[in-house]
């Protein structure tokens, strides 16, 4: 069902398994650039590393946005979710917390140490382009009981004490992500802003590398997206998202 009156073209399901997945079965070469799939319940949503995305259904926005952005090498793709992490960032911002917004790299949303929104973004390449991207989003909006299973959660109700409506809600989160991604079109690099906002950013802290617990100290992260640290025994150290977890 497509919403109408809206600047966006959004389709709503009532129910999907996971909003990128129901992408993934598509022909995307025929799915118009920013089209957002938007599911009011997932019921097997997918996170990063496979994980299950946990989701009351009706409480929180869980969709997934489809671009064509062969304006941007291969090989430049993370610039892609350095400006969707950032679109988050300038949506809760409205909301005036009294609690910092960080990126806990690659792009998961963390407000005061807790977990808000997890992102998952999936790329299908052309030659040296991007052809496609499904750019999936799960925020918690509403939502203020979480299983036990979920670790450090949040969501913006329990920031505020207040529910929202989704629907406005998304269409302001589609505004940001719009604003992001226009701006990474005329060439404007996410880098600076995005690395202003990385958790851990030249912090020493502990991490699982290699199956055991280090200190170390996040440096920065490459053209690629691996994370650059700098490991308390001297090592110099760039690593892929299976590589290194974060000991929060």
């Amino acid at each position: 069902m497509k919403i109408e009156n809206s600047v966006f073209n959004i389709q709503k399901l009532d129910s999907t398994e996971s909003t990128n997945k129901y992408c993934e079965a598509l022909d995307l070469a025929e799915v118009e650039d920013f089209t957002c799939y938007w599911a009011l319940e997932q019921t097997a949503g997918i996170g990063q590393r496979g994980n299950h995305w946990h989701s009351a259904p009706g409480q929180n926005l869980t969709f997934s946005l489809v671009l064509h952005p062969a304006f941007l090498p291969a090989a430049r793709q993370f610039r892609l979710t350095q400006a969707l992490s950032l679109a988050l960032v300038d949506l809760l911002s409205i909301f005036n917390f009294q609690f910092s917004i960080q990126i806990k790299w690659p792009n998961d949303i963390y407000v005061d140490g807790h977990k808000i929104c997890g992102t998952l973004v999936s790329t299908r390449l052309q030659g040296n382009a991007i052809a496609s991207a499904v750019c999936g989003i799960g925020l918690n909006v509403n939502e203020r009981e979480f299983p036990s299973w979920v670790p450090h959660p949040t969501s913006i109700s329990l920031l505020t004490g207040q529910n929202y409506a989704l629907e406005p809600l998304l269409h302001q989160l589609l505004a940001c992500i719009e604003k992001r991604y226009n701006d990474l079109k005329t060439g404007i690099d996410p880098e600076p802003e995005y690395l202003a906002h990385l958790m851990n950013l030249h912090v020493p802290a502990r991490y699982i590398y290699n199956k055991e617990e280090i200190a170390a100290t996040i440096t920065g992260v490459d053209p690629h997206g691996r994370l650059l640290l700098s490991a308390a025994d001297g090592r110099s150290l760039s690593c892929g998202m299976k590589e290194i977890q974060f000991v929060l």
